[in-house]
């Protein structure tokens, strides 16, 4: 009965499906590219935990702007979003876009689940809330793969069910994120070591073996109790912000060069940007 539910929860967390948005077609090949594999793939990351439901306490109207400015001033290669409405991906992607031109820019967003209804968790607007992704693609003929699902555990005093989000980029990286319990933080480390265990590996399995990054607020601290450095599996390499958010990567990818990159009291929470190298040795 066990194994039978286990799998059961399983499948439900590895629910797939495909998502793209088009920011128009390459101009000519970029100078930099994710599938140029004559050299080390050098990405530069951006967490944010943009508190825009209209519902937290956190909320103020200003961090949609301050995210746009802040992605046009970085201009990172890969953008993981939690705590957005659904049309926020939109707007985001626009700014992405400016910043990339001459590439296909991904977009993604998986809402969060809503007990009592069985639908979507809504911000105040009505749009459906979650997180969402941001990445820019060479391939503009291929539709990326897009895998998402809801955790099999969850906090069942809370009635949003938190959820997960990946896309493959290029078959050069499965990016990912997700925004964890924030009610409970052993149902946190649960959801965590779920997908850095179980979820995330089974996806690496089906489609090859391909470098995993795992950016998001997990909701847990390094040196907490519980510690988010117990969910993490062997060998995993992890930077965070010095409170929730964290970016954890398999041992073929290099990470470096953390740093909080200020929102202005638009939202709770610094953005976080880092560096990595997809051939395993730190990046210079």
């Amino acid at each position: 009965m066990a194994d039978r539910r286990t799998h059961r929860l399983l499948r439900r967390a590895l629910a797939v499906g495909c998502l793209i948005a088009a920011a128009g077609l390459p101009a000519g090949p970029p100078v930099s590219s994710p599938t140029d594999r004559t050299g080390p793939t050098i990405l530069r990351v951006l967490q944010m935990n943009l508190c825009n439901s209209g519902r937290a306490g956190c909320y103020t109207g200003q961090s949609l702007q301050r995210a746009t400015e802040v992605i046009s001033a970085e201009a990172p290669d890969l953008v993981t979003l939690n705590e957005i409405c659904q049309d926020d991906v939109a707007v985001l992607e626009r700014a992405f876009a400016t910043v990339h031109t001459g590439w296909r820019v991904v977009s993604a967003f998986q809402a969060a689940g809503d007990r009592p209804s069985g639908g979507d968790t809504l911000c105040r607007n009505g749009q459906p809330y979650g997180v969402g992704l941001l990445t820019r693609a060479r391939t503009p003929d291929t539709v990326p793969a897009v895998y998402r699902g809801i955790h099999p555990t969850q906090d069942l005093a809370d009635p949003e069910e938190r959820a997960w989000l990946c896309v493959d980029v290029d078959a050069v990286l499965l990016a990912c994120t997700t925004h964890l319990a924030a009610t409970s933080y052993a149902v946190a480390l649960a959801q965590c070591r779920q997908l850095l265990d179980t979820i995330l590996p089974t996806i690496r399995r089906r489609t090859g073996h391909t470098p995993i990054l795992l950016s998001g607020d997990l909701n847990l601290h390094d040196g907490g109790d519980p510690d988010v450095r117990s969910c993490a599996p062997p060998g995993h390499q992890r930077i965070d912000d010095g409170a929730r958010q964290h970016i954890v990567a398999t041992t073929d990818i290099g990470l470096c060069c953390r740093r909080s990159v200020p929102m202005r009291g638009a939202t709770d929470h610094p953005a976080l940007l880092a560096t990595l190298s997809i051939d395993g040795r730190p990046p210079t």
